[in-house]
């Protein structure tokens, strides 16, 4: 049985004014644009429009930043592009490098090691970049609360340019420029941008005047935009829907390299497919080694070398895969005893790779439902990761503890923090009291969210065309889900490599679909005669056959 109970949610029918409102759609369409609150006919003609926003202004700094580059690549200055070791940090460093280079610019890349050096900007890595004759650094996707580190920069001489998407702190660093939408009082539109988004206003700044094609790097664009979840909307499903079409006819080796090794047919490529196969790759560079591989990925042109670097990457996914596993279930075997499951679950072990415990304590809180900080005992400290659910603040908790911690940061629902051994006890019993009080008298259930009710009869090929319209889906847009009831269970095995998956045939008695009900292979030994289910609905290609079939998220007997 599905271990983890879910609380399925129905969006209530669109009112009688929304109908009106959106007459000529579809009525399906009618109900999703209705439930993400497109209830006019401007906002859903604008939602789903194909045209790109008339780009009038800019965030603040932007202009100023172009105008510095120019200087520098007329005076033939080094610059320095420093990014961050995700995926939203590595595209944008890569966009800016290749762009750079291409105005014949001499650019050093910097990304920090994640393990050795942590996020952002570091002294060490200033100073080594001025003793490399670098004039001018400009960030990305990180440095907006790094006043001391900028400070150094300073003080050797440097420039400095800040490109982020991070909240500012109460005080900015004393950077020449800084570029982030988040600034109070910036008159750029749109806050949500990833961090290669930021950067791409920069460089589409600077093509205005410069021999460059901003718009040839949003294939980066999109990949770091998805695969750092920002809500794909408005300006970010604008840039992510034009970088598909880049990514599905790739002119970049390096990403049609990896594509392959990912399993992406040619001419194929959606967010989805970025979530989960391209941005786990260029990710697990920094997670399980070097970010640098997955940067000298993106910018390799060169087919032969190309196709090793991608090859690279997938192994260093597959391990990364394998110790993520290990590292889930020897954190559940030390956090949860029996059916009793604490309020947070703490697990804190010297063999804990530092790159995956984020991910682990990811997956516990998919298993559980409660929030995880999950750390790698380095001796005398433990660096650790927190993932939290609605229910619970995960950095407001920290903040109430901060007393007991080195460093901390992070948002609502992921965090980190370095904590003395010697403070651990102590630490879990605050954190402990503060979820026992938010949780008293919750039953902690995550929810499913579905768009509405369908039969079996109402899913065809013309509403799959219609559910085309609202790609690409993804954080903030989410994939049109529905729930049908009283289903009868054909058949149903398990599949994959370890039987987690379930195969299933359903029917209404009438109707029959193929569906996969991925991590769901339980059900295969206790299986109801009739089910209620919610669901994705898509096209399936297995071996030159397409079929339509149900993508189930969870099963509920009937």
């Amino acid at each position: 049985m599905n271990p983890l109970e879910k609380r399925w949610q129905v969006a209530s029918p669109l009112s009688q004014e929304a109908e009106e409102e959106l007459h000529g759609y579809p009525p399906i369409l009618q109900q999703i644009l209705y439930n993400r609150g497109y209830g006019t006919r401007p906002e859903a003609r604008l939602f789903l429009g194909d045209s790109s926003p008339t780009r009038k202004v800019y965030p603040l700094g932007a202009e100023k930043g172009a105008r510095r580059i120019m200087g520098a690549l007329k005076e033939g200055e080094t610059i320095a592009v420093y990014g961050d070791y995700d995926a939203d940090g590595v595209t944008g460093t890569a966009m800016l490098v290749d762009a750079l280079s291409s105005l014949g610019g001499k650019i050093i890349p910097y990304i920090p090691d994640r393990i050795t050096e942590g996020y952002g900007l570091n002294h060490d890595a200033i100073k080594e970049l001025h003793a490399q004759g670098v004039k001018l650094i400009i960030t990305v996707d990180c440095g907006i609360r790094a006043l001391a580190e900028v400070e150094t920069g300073k003080e050797l001489g440097m420039d400095i340019i800040i490109t982020d998407h991070h909240h500012p702190g109460p005080e900015l660093p004393s950077a020449d420029v800084i570029i982030n939408p988040k600034q109070e009082d910036d008159p750029y539109p749109v806050e949500d941008l990833a961090g290669v988004g930021v950067a791409y206003l920069l460089l589409a700044k600077l093509a205005e005047n410069a021999q460059v094609e901003a718009e040839e790097y949003l294939d980066l664009v999109a990949i770091g935009t998805v695969a750092d979840m920002v809500p794909l909307i408005g300006e970010n499903r604008v840039l992510v829907r034009e970088g598909l079409q880049q990514i599905k006819r790739p002119h970049r080796q390096g990403l049609m390299s990896l594509k392959g090794v990912a399993g992406i047919k040619p001419g194929k490529g959606t967010a989805t497919d970025i979530g989960f196969r391209i941005g786990p790759r260029i990710n697990a560079a920094g997670r399980m080694g070097s970010a640098k591989k997955a940067l000298d990925l993106l910018l390799e042109k060169d087919l032969m070398k190309a196709g090793q670097m991608a090859q690279e990457l997938e192994i260093l996914n597959r391990n990364r895969q394998s110790i993520t596993r290990k590292l889930k279930k020897q954190a559940s075997e030390q956090a949860v005893k029996g059916k009793e499951v604490p309020p947070i679950i703490f697990a804190f072990d010297p063999d804990f790779h530092q790159g995956v415990v984020g991910l682990a304590a990811s997956n516990l809180v998919g298993s559980y439902y409660r929030p995880a900080i999950i750390g790698e005992d380095r001796g005398t400290f433990t660096t650790a990761s927190c993932r939290s659910i609605p229910e619970f603040n995960i950095i407001e908790a920290l903040d109430k503890c901060q007393d007991l911690l080195e460093q901390h940061g992070g948002h609502a629902a992921a965090a980190g923090f370095t904590i003395a051994n010697e403070n651990i006890p102590s630490f879990m019993a605050c954190m402990t009291q503060l979820a026992e009080g938010e949780f008293e008298d919750k039953v902690l259930l995550p929810t499913l969210q579905a768009d509405a009710e369908l039969n079996l009869e109402d899913l065809d090929a013309n509403l799959l065309e219609h559910l085309r319209w609202l790609e690409p889906t993804g954080y903030g847009n989410p994939q049109a889900k529905f729930v049908t009831r009283n289903i009868k269970v054909k058949s149903n095995k398990r599949v994959g490599s370890e039987g987690s998956h379930l195969k299933l045939k359903i029917t209404d008695g009438t109707i029959t679909f193929d569906a996969i009900a991925f991590g769901q292979g339980d059900w295969a030994e206790e299986m109801p005669p009739e089910i209620d289910i919610l669901f994705t609905f898509e096209e399936n290609e297995f071996r030159g056959r397409t079929s339509l079939q149900l993508n189930i998220k969870d099963i509920k007997a009937s």
